[in-house]
């Protein structure tokens, strides 16, 4: 997608069934992979920040492809994006998810911007370790709300506000159980074909079931991304988590191919790529594979 998919990770703690010394620190740290609680990973492609913004309107399909790597251009999109992780536990089990993620940019006044992004993951991750099961089903809700002047700040395009988490989750496999909150931030830049800048938030829990493990997790995901003149965009990012409850780092790297086009006069872009952890809980996933599309809606 673009610039790479910016992201949300959601620190989860397993049911307290789970929670009984008969299970061993693999696999625990297993069901943790499972859940996605190392992290959950709900991500969007930069585009899928953009608001209405007449100074950042396309004036074309030669600039559609950059709007995309710009999260104030005048956009709505609706990424689907399919992930795939491997190597998770003692199983050598795969994770599933499926993020949809739509975007509405709204136009607030002359020089403020609201990009409202909700991320729904879908998921069915198999059993990381024998005493736990597969489990399919939808995973908690991330909504962000990012405010943004429609006019560059000394040459960078900057955004902020909060971001909520939802406990929507339809198996306690899959989610915390928890609601919470936070800021979030984003800084950009766009020089020629190169689009480069830092994602950033933080998610407290506030309430929940009292058995599950708080929320308490930084997000920092620095990217780049170079534009080519057929529309297909290299992209480079991390998506790093530290996770304040357990002192844990997850850190995969991600490198993404994606490529513009219409089918039938509606703009849409496709994207595939690979991703391997540097850094991680012990049982988590060791590399995975993303690929998916994004259906596009430029305004005006």
């Amino acid at each position: 997608m673009a610039s790479g998919p910016l992201c949300v990770k959601i620190v989860h703690s397993p049911p307290k069934s789970m929670q009984n010394p008969s299970f061993s620190s693999a696999v625990g740290c297993a069901l943790f992979s499972l859940m996605g609680s190392a992290a959950t990973r709900v991500c969007a492609s930069p585009a899928a920040l953009a608001p209405a913004s007449s100074a950042n309107a396309p004036s074309g399909e030669a600039d559609l492809a950059k709007q995309l790597a710009n999260p104030v251009a005048s956009l709505i999109s609706v990424p689907f994006q399919a992930n795939w992780d491997f190597g998770i536990g003692v199983n050598d089990a795969t994770r599933f998810t499926l993020n949809v993620q739509p975007v509405i940019p709204v136009s607030l006044t002359d020089d403020w911007n609201l990009i409202v992004r909700t991320i729904l993951p879908v998921i069915d991750a198999e059993s990381p370790a024998p005493g736990i099961d597969d489990a399919s089903g939808l995973g908690d809700t991330v909504q962000s709300f990012f405010f943004s002047p429609k006019q560059p700040v000394n040459g960078w395009i900057l955004a902020a506000g909060p971001v909520l988490l939802w406990p929507t989750a339809t198996d306690d496999l899959l989610g915390g159980e928890k609601w919470g909150a936070g800021p979030t931030g984003l800084a950009l830049k766009q020089t020629g074909p190169w689009s480069y800048g830092l994602l950033f938030n933080h998610l407290w829990s506030y309430a929940g079931n009292g058995d599950r493990r708080e929320v308490n997790a930084s997000f920092i995901q620095p990217f780049c991304s170079y534009i080519t003149k057929t529309k297909t965009t290299f992209t480079l990012n991390s998506e790093s988590t530290y996770d304040w409850e357990r002192n844990q780092w997850s850190a995969p790297l991600n490198f993404v191919v994606s490529q513009l086009f219409k089918v039938g006069g509606q703009p849409m872009q496709a994207f595939a790529g690979g991703r391997y952890y540097l850094d991680g809980p012990e049982g988590g996933p060791e590399w995975g594979i993303r690929a998916g599309l994004v259906l596009l809606f430029p305004k005006g």
